[in-house]
């Protein structure tokens, strides 16, 4: 007859050892990894700001033809914002709608593929978007211009002439909008989620319908979810380089509000694209204080999404 082996058992003292030392090992090296991230955000800062500090003296051919950096960065700041605000304004919607379908009114079996699809569009280069703008997009739109010119022309946006080309901001800030949609999309499908089922089944319970639930019960609890979501895609929108200096016609640093033109205002991100392969001298540290520019702009936006989704939280 043979006699089983039993092996020891580690007591309760040596696992929670094991756990100790495992749970400081994570600890250390999520902390190292946090503070690399943030050192390397402060060496970038600090690249930015000793490279671009020299281009505060710049003026004439060395600001690309302006009395001073300010006049340069300024007419670009605001073609950044003004292309940004305006695919914010076209994804709004889109996102909003899409994340209720996928969390709220398709079938499960159908829901978790179309959220496969969008995400997948964050994965597709901004190469494409770019080409897809100009090869397929820009001409299709042409017409529409010509009816926006002809019936609105009135107002300011669409003013004209007319782009023959169709490469005009309000193309550009199409292609931004689907390059945000996945990234707004795929947080604000998570919040609707994360509605609590007893409000939804309080609100069916007296008697709402599917979308007087959402707007009584999903929307408000959202709230400050769907604002950091659109800021967040606000930041990837104001970041953006390849897909608007493809799509863009070549412009100089001018504020205009004129969106069917092909005077139109340029970017930060498009400009240095377009501008920092022949830039030498002290063009090369305006261009620098102009990306220093962005990196404040972006900054401030990704900050205050970030804020306002963790103001959202604490109060929930």
């Amino acid at each position: 007859m043979t006699t089983a082996i039993q092996e020891p058992v580690p007591d309760s003292g040596q696992r929670a050892r094991t756990t100790r030392v495992g749970d400081a090992v994570f600890s250390r090296t999520a902390l190292g990894a946090a503070l690399l991230v943030v050192g390397m955000l402060a060496g970038v800062a600090v690249f930015l700001v000793l490279q671009g500090l020299p281009a505060l003296e710049a003026s004439g051919e060395q600001a690309y033809g302006k009395p001073s950096i300010w006049s340069y960065v300024g007419p670009l700041l605001f073609g950044t914002v003004f292309s940004a605000a305006l695919a914010m304004v076209i994804v709004t919607p889109l996102a909003i709608g899409l994340a209720l379908v996928i969390s709220h009114y398709a079938p499960r079996r159908l829901a978790k593929p179309v959220g496969y699809l969008v995400d997948l569009l964050a994965a597709v280069p901004s190469v494409v978007f770019g080409l897809w703008g100009i090869a397929v997009l820009a001409p299709r739109l042409v017409p529409i211009y010509d009816w926006l010119n002809d019936w609105l022309g009135w107002i300011p946006l669409f003013d004209g002439p007319v782009s023959s080309s169709g490469r005009t901001l309000l193309t550009a800030s199409i292609v931004l909008a689907l390059m945000a949609l996945p990234i707004v999309t795929a947080i604000l499908r998570e919040i609707f989620a994360q509605t609590p089922t007893m409000h939804e089944e309080a609100a069916l319970a007296l008697g709402a319908t599917r979308w007087e639930m959402i707007r009584l019960a999903v929307l408000p609890y959202a709230r400050s979810g769907i604002v950091a979501a659109l800021l967040l895609g606000l930041g990837r929108a104001l970041g953006e380089t390849m897909a608007v200096a493809m799509v863009l016609s070549a412009t100089g640093a001018i504020i205009s509000f004129d969106v069917i033109s092909s005077t139109n205002p340029n970017t930060i991100a498009a400009s240095i694209a377009n501008n920092y392969a022949n830039a030498a001298g002290l063009k090369i540290n305006v261009l620098i204080f102009a990306g220093l520019a962005l990196f404040v702009l972006t900054f401030a936006v990704n900050f205050l999404g970030r804020w306002v989704a963790t103001r959202g939280q604490v109060k929930g």
